[in-house]
């Protein structure tokens, strides 16, 4: 069971809102889906929770491009949005076959031969979806929340029920249970 949520900063403090995941298909889509909840490009942390597995958050400013902490890679690997996430952290396959210089042959390398560093000859370059280099726990920014009340070893202490307290340090607890 997915529970997914949007905290968007505003002049007035935070606001959050509960969000469908459905249409979400890459991490572009969620970095859109954030921006649209932004008010004049103010901060937006999208706040994904798998139960009892793995969280994920995204953070997005204006046009920058997204910041990103999984809480447990290769937890979230194995689901459909927490693979969105890991594969964008450790270079996993893209969505966009055009974006994958590998799929073209450009590597320098022979049709069939393997590349350094996929010294098993699978092909697969250990990419993050093959699930094979996906290293169990915290991966991504680890200073995501840092400027807003939450240090670097508090989000390596948090547990899957993270999201009260992420939003107890942001001070927006009270608009989050709200939705909740």
């Amino acid at each position: 069971m997915y529970f997914a949520a949007l905290l968007a900063r505003t002049q007035d403090g935070w606001e959050a809102s509960d969000t469908e995941l459905d249409d979400v298909e890459t991490l572009s889509d969620l970095t859109d889906l954030a921006r649209e909840a932004s008010v004049d490009e103010d901060t937006v942390l999208v706040f994904i929770e798998q139960e009892d597995a793995w969280f994920g958050l995204v953070r997005v400013e204006g046009e920058e491009d997204p910041r990103i902490y999984v809480s447990d890679a290769a937890a979230a690997a194995r689901s459909s949005y927490g693979e969105i996430l890991t594969n964008e952290l450790l270079g996993g396959e893209s969505d966009d076959p055009a974006d994958d210089l590998d799929a073209l042959d450009l590597d320098g390398t022979e049709d069939g031969e393997p590349d350094e560093d996929d010294e098993d000859g699978d092909g697969d370059g250990g990419s993050a979806a093959a699930g094979e280099s996906v290293p169990s726990g915290p991966v991504g920014d680890l200073e995501i929340l840092r400027d807003l009340g939450l240090s670097e070893s508090e989000l390596r202490a948090l547990d899957t029920d993270a999201l009260p307290e992420i939003a107890e340090a942001l001070g927006a607890a009270d608009v989050l249970e709200a939705v909740r």
